[in-house]
């Protein structure tokens, strides 16, 4: 059931910052909460005072049909910069099932209702010269591409952003918190989305989520302008947006396996051709794969193939629920078809297959670089993660350390430590250095 278009209130007026005026707030059923604004003590870095406030302070539309899209989309592309974030549910679906989008801009917020109108038509401002300021995106972008066909052409990302200030990937609320002094509540964190119409309660947790998108990417951007490292961030934020998004082939679904690299011999093509059979029902049914044919099933299939309906019933996790809808004899045939896969056409999860001196490296490479990270104020999984790691000490050296800003910060230290020209020491103070090798050793 879609939820009835809400107007601009007039009864109020939206303010920004730490004094910002409050009205009731209005669900999409007409019922109201009264949003009364508490100050609570705290002493932050950057706010002398923490308010706690509902989230999603001011006015905002509720957009639920096209004639208020259009217009919004309108208005929009006229901004240098707006906030996005989406609410959307993947536990009972295979793709992810959009529920709302929320946007923000210079003085309005607007919840659009994708469950009622096509919302496509936000391509155009997805695709516009503006900055879209999202945090965490990389779900967001998914959901965006899968809804609009598209994702922004340029992104501001908070929470990566706050990794280049010593941030360990915060959350929304304790960046809100720490840098503009608001606590915002978080009451409808877990709700159902996708029901209608959504509460008071709801609708202003999803407008808090934007409604203080812009400020935190002013006040973050001048500090990163200040430490320069906007270019870091900025190189970051374009990989992201060139992920490669696309659903997962089937024929490598099976790598996604626990222990997919531990298959050996014809287990591999059953793995293979089963697995691949789960993507595409999946898909077709628009159910997670987990609810086609459970992991566990799947490997015991792999390593035991099954031939017979009989065979399948006696499956451990398998039941009358993974076997109906003609589900047991496609498996069947699936089976069948990856004992006859040949060699050619197995395709094998890529490995990093290091010698076993190497692994020494690794671990203190990854000490290294933690090291370096800290000291440098930077959330170490943004500088390197153990696969960006394995990745330089092949020959040549490739992925993301091999070049840009990561391989300015470390990419010299970890090549002279990899190749035994220094060594990583102790400074007596509890941290590490990197240390031009003596080549004297002690005598045990």
């Amino acid at each position: 059931m879609a939820a009835r278009s809400v107007g601009r209130r007039d009864n109020a007026r939206y303010r920004n910052g730490p004094g910002a005026t409050f009205r009731r707030s209005e669900g999409s059923d007409g019922s109201a909460d009264e949003a009364l604004e508490t100050r609570g003590p705290g002493s932050l870095s950057d706010a002398d005072n923490v308010v706690t406030r509902p989230a999603g302070v001011g006015d905002y539309r509720w957009i639920g049909d096209a004639a208020a899209l259009d217009s919004l989309v309108g208005e929009l592309v006229s901004y240098d910069a707006y906030a996005l974030d989406t609410e959307f549910h993947r536990e009972r679906t295979y793709f992810p099932q959009l529920a709302l989008i929320q946007l923000a801009w210079r003085g309005g917020i607007a919840l659009v209702d994708p469950l009622a109108i096509d919302v496509s038509p936000l391509a155009r401002v997805l695709e516009g010269p503006g900055l879209a300021v999202v945090h965490a995106a990389e779900q967001d972008l998914e959901v965006l591409e899968q809804a609009c066909g598209t994702v922004p052409s340029r992104l501001f990302d908070t929470q990566i952003a706050a990794g280049f200030l010593g941030q360990v990937s915060p959350s929304l609320v304790n960046l809100v918190e720490r840098i503009l002094g608001v606590r915002l509540l978080k009451g409808d964190q877990l709700t159902d989305w996708t029901r209608r119409p959504l509460s008071a309660g709801q609708l202003a947790y999803a407008a808090g989520d934007v409604a203080y998108l812009l400020e935190l990417r002013q006040r973050i951007g001048e500090r990163l302008e200040e430490m320069g490292r906007m270019q870091w961030a900025t190189e970051e934020f374009a990989i992201l947006l060139s992920r490669d998004r696309s659903s997962t082939e089937p024929e490598e679904a099976w790598w996604r396996l626990p222990r997919s690299r531990q298959l050996r011999g014809g287990a591999r093509g059953v793995a293979q051709s089963v697995a691949a059979w789960r993507e595409i029902r999946a898909r077709r049914m628009d159910l997670p794969v987990r609810f086609v044919l459970p992991d566990l099933a799947l490997l015991s299939i792999a390593q035991h193939p099954t031939r017979t309906l009989e065979d399948l019933r006696r499956t451990r996790s398998l039941d009358g629920r993974h076997l109906g809808g003609g589900a047991a004899e496609e498996l069947l045939e699936a089976v069948a078809l990856g004992l006859e896969l040949g060699p050619s056409v197995l395709r094998l999860p890529p490995t990093h297959e290091l010698e076993q001196p190497n692994r020494a490296v690794t671990t203190l490479a990854t000490a290294y670089v933690a090291q370096r990270a800290g000291d440098l104020e930077l959330d170490p999984a943004i500088l390197a993660t153990r696969a960006d790691l394995v990745d330089f000490m092949q020959d040549p050296p490739h992925g993301r350390l091999a070049g840009g800003w990561r391989n300015d910060l470390v990419g010299e230290g970890l090549r002279r430590l990899a190749t035994g020209e220094a060594s990583l020491s102790f400074d007596g103070r509890g941290a590490l250095v990197l240390e031009e090798r003596s080549f004297r050793t002690f005598d045990h």
